[in-house]
């Protein structure tokens, strides 16, 4: 498998994940997973960076029981490797990368998302301080930094920012080359309920820009 962590940071990741209050944000996202998860009548979930399972907890808190859940996390090695599933989620996970590292994880993601990925993004800095001082979110970049790196292996379907950064559903380029059907005109309906963030015309301008720019190459 390819390396995505370097040693040291591991040690720090397993030791941060002591604290009970790390890791919880899968739970706000869980509603927006459901909807997803129903849309495209999913029902298997790949959780990449699954930390302690909240994701699949928050899943079922709100109502769903049938589902396969394969979680994936580098500081549980209990979890075995990361599989493929019909929704790979990655909640919480991007910004805690290390930059060096994170073409590799992307391409772990295209590589297990054979269907629809929904990812996160936080833009700014953590509440929380690694042991060697430096903030718990180590790429604190806008979209416009982030989004080029998934359009070389996916297209962004649905793209809407919340109070930490954005978040965002994707098909693989290699799934829409085979003919699959694409979810652009079925999740935004689908998705448009309080539990949803308003899209930022921000964020979307600049996917626009960034489509238009690889539209004239």
């Amino acid at each position: 498998m390819t390396r995505t962590i370097s040693n040291a940071y591991l040690d720090l990741q397993s030791a941060l994940h002591q604290n009970p209050h790390y890791g919880v944000a899968s739970l706000t996202y869980a509603p927006i997973v459901k909807q997803v998860l129903q849309s495209i009548d999913a029902h298997s979930i790949s959780d990449y960076g699954a930390g302690k399972c909240n994701l699949k907890a928050g899943l079922e808190k709100n109502g769903m029981r049938s589902f396969d859940y394969f979680p994936y996390d580098p500081v549980f090695p209990s979890y075995g490797e990361p599989k493929a599933a019909d929704l790979v989620c990655c909640i919480d996970v991007l910004e805690h990368v290390e930059e060096e590292f994170l073409p590799n994880v992307i391409e772990d993601l295209f590589r297990i998302t054979k269907n629809v990925g929904f990812f996160t993004v936080a833009t700014g800095p953590a509440q929380k301080i690694l042991a060697d001082g430096r903030n718990a979110h180590l790429i604190q970049k806008p979209a416009s930094w982030w989004l080029p790196k998934f359009l070389k292996y996916f297209n962004i379907e649905h793209l809407e920012n919340d109070e930490q950064g954005f978040w965002f559903i994707v098909r693989p380029l290699s799934s829409l080359e085979n003919g699959g059907p694409s979810f652009l005109n079925v999740l935004p309906r689908r998705i448009s309920s309080q539990e949803s963030r308003h899209a930022s015309s921000k964020i979307l301008d600049q996917i626009r820009t960034i489509w238009n720019a690889a539209a004239m190459k």
